[in-house]
């Protein structure tokens, strides 16, 4: 009898740790434009810290982001818990958000190039100073980037949250838990491995085998195509990402996609709704954009 309950018991914890692999597997996919962001954004954090301190400040942001997380995953059950009809608004929100963002972020690129390369030029003049703080610059990073994961840790919840809020409350817990943690260390241990590149590269090319040199001077030449092909690949999934949850939650313009996909075939079925997200992803980033950011300018104008 204790033989054959016990062999229930594993069969049970089997099988919620199945449903639990598959609705994380089905939430990490649509955070997939969050995380993208998140690495990009964090590996450039470090930028102007020296060297020896890239690890250390990167160990400081990670616990940082685990305790942010520590901090949304109670408060997004409990949502799901008291207020479980907040749980779409919020979803819609946080999709919202990341079209925003993203058109921010070219807007920004194109708009704002000059002055992105004045700060940088500023930020290493400062660096060089002997009389610098180099310890408050680097907590400023930290604290920064901290500011900055808890924002992209909530749009990571909630969307989350949205995945599996149709389950018990056991398994949301469970499978926001195990996002959480798998995409902390997912991300920090990218971010650890990308700020250190540079230094492999640069560590191999100083060898005396040809080969060792060849192959430092292709991850030197690399590292810094890779951060820029993060950064483009983490706003279209961005767009993506939040264009799927706007039309989704809008079921006029769900239906309107479907309707028109029907007459393709299998691949056109399956790309284009992809592609319909997107671009509507874009389309409401820039009307966002176009109504915050003057918004946004007239409040800091008020507050000066």
């Amino acid at each position: 009898m204790a033989a054959s309950s016990l062999l229930v018991l594993i069969d049970d914890i089997a099988t919620v740790l199945d449903d639990v692999a598959l609705m994380t597997k089905a939430a990490t996919k649509k955070t997939a434009g969050v995380l993208g962001d998140d690495l990009a954004l964090n590996a450039q954090q470090v930028t102007g810290v020296k060297p020896a301190r890239e690890l250390p400040v990167v160990w400081a942001v990670a616990k940082g982001s685990m305790l942010n997380k520590a901090i949304l995953v109670p408060g997004a059950l409990a949502i799901s818990f008291f207020v479980p009809w907040l749980v779409i608004p919020l979803l819609m929100l946080g999709g919202a958000f990341l079209c925003f963002e993203g058109f921010e972020k070219i807007a920004h690129r194109f708009l704002h190039r000059q002055e992105d390369e004045q700060h940088k030029e500023e930020l290493r003049n400062a660096l060089k100073n002997p009389d610098v703080d180099l310890k408050a610059v680097e907590q400023d990073k930290i604290k920064g980037a901290i500011r900055t994961d808890f924002i992209l840790s909530a749009e990571i919840i909630a969307i989350t949250l949205g995945t599996v809020s149709s389950q018990s409350i056991g398994m949301q817990f469970m499978v926001l838990t195990v996002v959480a943690i798998m995409i902390t260390i997912g991300v920090y241990g990218l971010v650890a491995g990308i700020v250190k590149l540079d230094d492999g590269g640069l560590y191999l090319s100083q060898k005396e085998s040809p080969f060792a040199k060849r192959v430092g001077e292709g991850i030197l030449w690399f590292a810094p195509w890779m951060m820029k092909a993060l950064s483009v690949l983490g706003t279209i999934a961005m767009f993506l990402v939040g264009g799927g949850i706007l039309t989704h939650g809008l079921p006029p313009v769900y239906e309107a996609i479907h309707h028109f996909v029907e007459d393709f075939g299998g691949v056109g079925q399956a790309v284009i709704p992809v592609l319909a997200d997107g671009l509507f992803g874009v389309v409401a980033g820039a009307l966002l954009v176009a109504v915050i950011t003057p918004l946004i300018k007239l409040w800091k104008a008020r507050s000066a």
